[in-house]
């Protein structure tokens, strides 16, 4: 749990308790949810302020209903961003979604809803032991062009959450745009980037760059540089070859050999991945200790055809989860 963080529990008596022990009145949506007639729900709701997660004992009742909408097919790069931070990844369906206002929405950004959501769960895409067959979360989720709430209720989702400790039917998105309406290409992405992931020969995430040079070939035009990058486990390296009149070709060992006929990631993958969103902007200078000011120049050269050649990274890392 975050430090700092402060809890604050609302029941029947319908006052809620701040930490410090002073009663301040309670919101409206929170309200609404020990007034109406909810029958699954309890009386006693804790709210995390910076956990942002609504703990409610409700028992998991089978209902598969599913409403899949049209999306618009993100990024690979956001995607991925999501994909390998989230200790759970759930395929599911909105089976309940209420509306929270007043001082626990106070940080939703402008133009979003934030409600507690109650999802039946399909499937879990990625993550390791059991789960109930209902969960729930908080979620910021962008108003109807009409400027109206959207109406969540049967929607198929997918959701990067981690798990809260000690209540394994609540969750906590991994970020605030962490619930993706569910598509089939959106379904096979996430599946592609973690099945990539957890696999042998997965490609690590880079920490570095550890050396680099470039050999001058027997005639002018000819040569071969190669970079070797530092990650979190097994190593990397980039080879570049130059030859007169021809287009330069490179590749991508992903081992303690170097092999010219790797040839260079395909786009959307986990290699491009790591590579696109990995390297640094430019050839750090302690690269290149001890090579000769054409040799280093060439080099350099050679890497900025690879980060051309990669193209941008994509989306920017996906913002942070809603706080409450």
């Amino acid at each position: 749990m975050t430090p700092g963080w402060t809890q604050t529990l609302l029941s029947n008596n319908s006052v809620l308790q701040s930490a410090n022990g002073r009663f301040i009145a309670v919101s409206e949506s929170l309200y609404r949810l020990t007034s109406h007639a909810m029958t699954g729900f309890p009386t006693i709701i804790r709210t995390v302020a910076l956990a942002t997660t609504i703990f409610f004992v409700a028992p998991a009742q089978s209902q598969q209903i599913q409403r899949p909408i049209a999306s618009d097919a993100p990024s690979y790069t956001a995607i991925a961003d999501l994909a390998l931070q989230s200790p759970l990844v759930i395929d599911g369906v909105v089976n309940s979604a209420v509306r929270i206002k007043g001082q626990e929405a106070a940080d939703a950004p402008p133009g979003y809803a934030r409600f507690y959501e109650q999802i039946n769960v399909n499937a879990l895409i990625g993550g390791s032991g059991a789960l109930p067959a209902r969960v729930g979360y908080v979620v910021d989720v962008p108003f109807s062009p009409d400027g109206r709430p959207p109406r969540l209720r049967d929607m198929r989702v997918i959701a990067f959450a981690r798990p809260v400790p000690g209540r394994p039917a609540q969750l906590q998105l991994v970020a605030r745009d962490a619930q993706k309406p569910w598509s089939p290409e959106l379904d096979r992405m996430v599946r592609s980037i973690i099945t990539e992931s957890v696999s042998q020969d997965a490609p690590p995430a880079l920490t570095g760059i550890g050396n680099a040079f470039h050999v001058p070939g027997t005639i002018p035009g000819e040569g071969e540089t190669q970079i070797f990058l530092t990650t979190s486990d097994a190593p990397i390296s980039i080879s570049i070859l130059s030859r007169p009149n021809q287009q330069r070709q490179w590749s991508v060992s992903t081992g303690d050999i170097v092999d010219n006929s790797a040839g260079p990631p395909r786009p959307d993958t986990l290699l491009w991945y790591r590579l696109a969103c990995g390297l640094p902007q430019k050839l750090p200078d302690a690269a290149l200790a001890g090579q000769e000011p054409s040799n280093a120049a060439a080099a350099r050269d050679d890497y900025q055809f690879v980060r051309n050649q990669l193209g941008p990274c994509g989306e920017q890392p996906a913002v942070t989860a809603p706080s409450g």
